[in-house]
C-alpha cells in the first residue's frame, strides 16, 4: 500500500484518535479507508463520516458495523451525497433503540445496492421511511407499551430490497410491505415467507405492483394474435424474472405450451405488448418452418452460428408473411457497430453472427465486412425464392464459420454488447440428441400427451378475492376456467317447453305487456320507413322556386322503452343434485325447467341475455361454463347446452360473479340485470371458515354495484336467510317450494324489470 505523506500521516493518527475504538480489526482497514474517503467527502463530511463510525463502534454490536461502515459509507456517498447520511442516522438510530439491533449490520451491508437502485435523497428518504415503519409494525411487546420481541421479517426485508427495487417503484414496495404486515401480522412463520418471497401471495402482490406490461393481463389478446395471424392455440404460461437471477429469462416452448417471462418492460421505445407479439412470432415461426437436426457432431460454436443463421431465417420468412411487423422487428434487433468488438481482448463471434443476422433481415445495413455482405446476400436470394431449409442453413453456418474463425474466438472473455436479441426464444426446439434412449423418447411422448389432456382449452383467468379478516384483496388468487357447456339433446328442452305449455303460453301473454310499445318518430332522413309530407312539400315548393331542396324527405321510427341486458348465473354445484322430498325430480331438473321457460319468455321480449353455470374444486378450479351468449339466438344449440347440464363439486360464486360482470358489462343497455340462481351458500374444499366465501361474494356485489350492474339472487335453500341477505342485502327472493321454481323464475324477472 502506497504511504501517506507524513502531513497526511498525522491526519491519518487523529483521525483514528477520534475514532476511538479498540478493535485491532479497525487498523487493517482504516488507513484504505480514510483515502477512499477523502477523494469524495468534504472536511465536514469526513468529521461525520467518523462520528457516525464511532457510534457504530460504541453501541455494543462488535466491530462488524464499524466495519462495514467505513467500507461502505465512502461509495455510497459518492452516489447519494454525503448529506444523506443524517437520514440513514436517524435510521439507524431507531434501529439501535428498538429490539432489532442485530438487523444494523444487514442494513449496512445494503446500504451501496440500495443507493444504487435509489440515487437521490428524496427516494432514499421514502425507502427508509418503509423500512423503520415495516420495523414498527411487526415488531410486538407484552403489554402493548415498550417493543420487546424484534421483527420477523424486518432482516428479510433489508436483503432482498435491492432485488425488489430493480422490479418495483417505491410506492409498489409500500403496498407489498403494507400487505404483507396486515395479513400476517400475527403469523411470524408466514411473514418470514413472505418477506423472503417464497409465498404465493408475496409474489402475487409483488406481480401485481410491478412495472411494465405483465403476461397475465394480456393473455387474452396474445391468443387471438396467435390464434389470427399464425393458428396456434398453445397455452402460454409466464416464467418469473427479475427476483431469481437464476433463473432462466430466455422464451422457449415446449409440450406444456409456450413459456414467455411473466413481464416485459419498453424497449426502444417498443411497448411491451408490441414485444410479446415479437416473441410470439418468432416462436410461432419457428413451429412452422424449423426443423429439429442432430447436435452431437458440432461444437459449441457451430451450434452458435447455426442458432443465429435459423432465427435470422425465420425472421426474414416472418416479414416476407407479414410485411408489417418488419419495423417492429428491426426495432428489436440490436445493430451492433462494426469494428467495435476488439479480438485482440475478446472473442468476438458472437458480434459478428448478431451483425450478419442484422444484415439478413435488413437490407440496409450498412456494413463492409466481405463475407457478411456475401453471405447476406446468399441467404436472402435462396429465402427469396423459398429454397432454403434449416438443414441447408446447417451446412451455410458451417461454412460461415470456418471461414471466418480467428484464434482469439476461443478467449473466455466474449464480447456481449448488442448481441443479445430480446424477442428470440432459447432454440432448445431446434436440436436433438443421439443419446436419447428409445425409453426416454417413449416417456418424452407419454408425458406430453398425458398433459395435453389436462391442459383447458383456454388459459385461466386470475381473480383477486376479498379477505375479511384483513380488509384486503388477495391478488391473483382465484383461476377461472372458461368453456362452452358440453352439449346434449335439444329435444329434452322442446319436451319440458311442451308438458308447460300452458304456463308458458300465460308467461308469453304477460311478457307481451312488457314490449316497448311508445314509438318515437325520426324525421329529416334520407332513407326511412315512410314519406315526411311536411318536408316533402317545403322540398316541392324549393325546387319549383329553384332553391336547393332538402333531400331529407323520409322519416324512420324507433322503439322508446326497454334498455335491459340480463346475465342469469347457474349454480351448478354437487348439491344440485339432490331429490327433492314432495318430487322424483331433483334440483337440478326443476333448474333447467326454470331456466328453459326463462329463456324462452325473456326471447320473446327482445332482450339481450346470457345464461351460464358454474362449479369449483378449490381456488385453482373455478369452472365458467357458458350455456348461451349475448350474440346467440334462443336456439338448438343452446338448448343442447342446457339439456346437458351437469352438477358437481363446490360453489364459489364471487369469482363467478366477477367473471360474468365482465361479460355484462361489455352491453350497451341502460340497465344491466344479474340473476343469480343458487342452492346454498357460497363454500369450497379448500376453505374452512365459511364465512370467507359468504364476505367475498359481498364484496362482489357492492363491486358489481359500482359498475352499474343490479344483482339478484334466487336461492332454494330454505335456511338461506342466515346468510343471503349478508351477500345481497335485500335482492333476493328464497323459494321455500322449489317445485315453484319454473314459474316463479320469469314472474320474478318480469317483477325486477317492469
Amino acid at each position: 500500500m502506497e504511504a501517506l505523506p507524513s502531513n497526511s500521516s498525522l491526519e491519518l493518527h487523529q483521525l483514528r484518535v477520534k475514532l476511538d475504538s479498540r478493535f485491532p480489526q479497525v487498523d487493517d482497514v482504516f488507513e484504505e479507508c480514510i483515502k477512499e474517503a477523502k477523494a469524495v467527502l468534504s472536511p465536514l463530511g469526513i468529521e461525520q463520516y467518523i462520528e457516525q463510525a464511532r457510534f457504530l463502534g460504541k453501541m455494543g454490536r462488535g466491530v462488524e458495523p464499524m466495519i462495514i461502515f467505513l467500507q461502505e459509507w465512502p461509495q455510497t456517498a459518492n452516489i447519494l451525497g454525503e448529506k444523506s447520511l443524517e437520514c440513514i442516522k436517524e435510521t439507524i438510530h431507531a434501529i439501535w433503540k428498538s429490539p432489532n439491533g442485530s438487523a444494523i449490520t444487514a442494513f449496512l451491508e445494503s446500504l451501496p445496492a440500495i443507493s444504487r437502485r435509489l440515487p437521490s435523497e428524496d427516494l432514499l428518504k421514502e425507502y427508509l421511511a418503509v423500512t423503520v415503519d415495516l420495523m414498527n409494525r411487526t415488531s410486538t411487546s407484552i403489554h402493548g407499551i415498550h417493543k420487546t420481541y424484534a421483527s420477523p421479517s424486518l432482516v428479510d426485508f433489508i436483503q432482498h430490497s435491492p432485488q425488489l427495487l430493480g422490479v418495483m417503484s417505491i410506492s409498489g414496495i409500500k403496498k407489498w410491505v403494507d400487505y404483507g404486515v396486515r395479513n400476517y401480522h400475527h403469523h411470524p412463520e408466514n411473514q418470514r415467507a413472505f418477506f423472503q418471497l417464497k409465498s404465493s401471495d408475496s409474489k402475487a402482490v409483488m406481480q401485481r405492483e410491478r412495472s411494465g406490461t405483465l403476461l397475465v393481463d394480456n393473455t387474452r389478446k396474445l391468443d387471438l394474435y396467435l390464434l389470427g395471424l399464425w393458428n396456434e392455440t398453445e397455452l402460454l404460461v409466464p416464467y418469473p424474472t427479475g427476483i431469481n437471477e437464476s433463473l432462466i429469462h430466455a422464451p422457449y416452448y415446449d409440450h406444456a405450451g409456450i413459456r414467455l417471462p411473466d413481464v416485459y418492460e419498453d424497449l426502444n421505445e417498443i411497448p411491451g405488448i408490441d414485444r410479446y407479439r415479437a416473441t410470439l412470432a418468432h416462436m410461432a415461426g419457428h413451429r412452422t418452418w424449423s426443423i429439429p437436426i442432430f447436435a452431437d457432431n458440432f461444437s459449441p460454436l457451430q451450434r452458435l452460428a447455426v442458432e443465429f443463421i435459423e432465427d435470422a431465417r425465420i425472421d426474414f420468412l416472418i416479414i416476407k408473411q407479414y410485411p408489417g411487423l418488419e419495423k417492429l422487428l428491426l426495432s428489436l434487433h440490436p445493430k451492433p457497430i462494426e469494428g467495435e468488438c476488439d479480438p485482440q481482448s475478446h472473442s468476438c463471434i458472437r458480434h459478428r453472427l448478431a451483425m450478419l443476422s442484422r444484415a439478413i433481415i435488413d437490407i440496409n445495413h450498412g456494413y463492409q465486412d466481405a463475407e457478411i455482405r456475401h453471405y447476406s446476400e446468399k441467404i436472402r436470394k435462396l429465402l427469396a425464392k423459398e429454397d432454403l431449409s434449416t438443414q441447408e442453413v446447417l451446412n451455410i453456418a458451417l461454412s460461415y464459420v470456418a471461414k471466418t474463425r480467428l484464434q482469439s474466438d476461443q478467449l473466455p472473455q466474449t464480447y456481449f454488447k448488442d448481441t443479445e436479441i430480446s424477442y428470440r426464444d432459447d432454440n432448445r426446439h431446434l436440436w436433438k440428441f443421439y443419446e436419447l434412449s428409445d425409453d426416454e423418447e417413449q416417456f418424452d411422448l407419454k408425458t406430453t400427451a398425458d398433459s395435453a389432456e389436462e391442459i383447458q382449452a383456454l388459459p385461466p383467468r386470475h381473480y383477486s378475492e376479498w379477505d375479511y379478516t384483513s380488509q384486503t384483496y388477495r391478488p391473483d388468487w382465484v383461476s377461472l376456467y372458461e368453456g362452452l357447456h358440453p352439449a346434449g339433446d335439444p329435444r329434452e328442452i322442446d319436451q319440458i317447453l311442451e308438458k308447460h305449455s300452458a304456463l308458458a303460453k300465460r308467461l308469453k301473454r304477460l311478457f307481451d305487456l312488457l314490449k316497448p310499445q311508445n314509438q318515437v318518430r325520426i324525421r329529416y332522413q334520407e332513407e326511412g320507413d315512410e314519406l315526411d309530407l311536411d318536408v316533402a312539400l317545403r322540398s316541392l315548393i324549393d325546387l319549383k322556386s329553384g332553391n336547393q331542396p332538402d333531400l331529407r324527405i323520409n322519416m324512420s321510427h324507433k322503439t322508446n322503452g326497454r334498455s335491459i341486458a340480463v346475465m342469469l348465473l347457474l349454480d351448478l354445484s354437487e348439491s344440485l343434485n339432490a331429490k327433492i322430498e314432495s318430487s322424483n325430480q331433483s334440483i337440478l331438473e326443476l333448474s333447467q325447467e326454470a331456466v328453459a321457460l326463462f329463456a324462452s319468455s325473456i326471447d320473446t321480449l327482445g332482450d339481450p341475455f346470457a345464461i351460464a353455470g358454474f362449479h369449483s374444486n378449490s381456488r385453482h378450479d373455478v369452472n365458467y361454463l357458458h350455456i348461451k351468449g349475448y350474440s346467440e339466438s334462443w336456439n338448438d344449440d343452446v338448448k343442447g347446452r342446457l339439456a346437458n347440464l351437469n352438477a358437481k363439486h363446490s360453489t364459489r360464486m364471487g369469482a363467478a360473479m366477477r367473471h360474468a360482470a365482465h361479460y355484462l358489462n361489455g352491453q350497451s343497455a341502460d340497465k344491466k340485470l344479474m340473476i343469480v340462481l343458487t342452492d346454498g351458500e357460497p363454500s369450497d374444499i379448500d376453505v374452512i371458515d365459511e364465512n370467507v366465501l359468504i364476505q367475498d361474494a359481498r364484496q362482489a356485489v357492492i363491486e358489481l354495484d359500482h359498475m352499474g350492474i343490479f344483482t339478484y339472487c334466487i336461492n332454494l335453500d330454505q335456511n338461506a336467510d342466515q346468510y343471503v341477505g349478508n351477500i345481497f342485502g335485500k335482492q333476493f327472493t328464497v323459494i321455500d317450494h322449489i317445485e315453484k321454481l319454473p314459474e316463479q323464475l320469469p314472474r320474478l324477472f318480469m317483477a325486477l324489470t317492469r
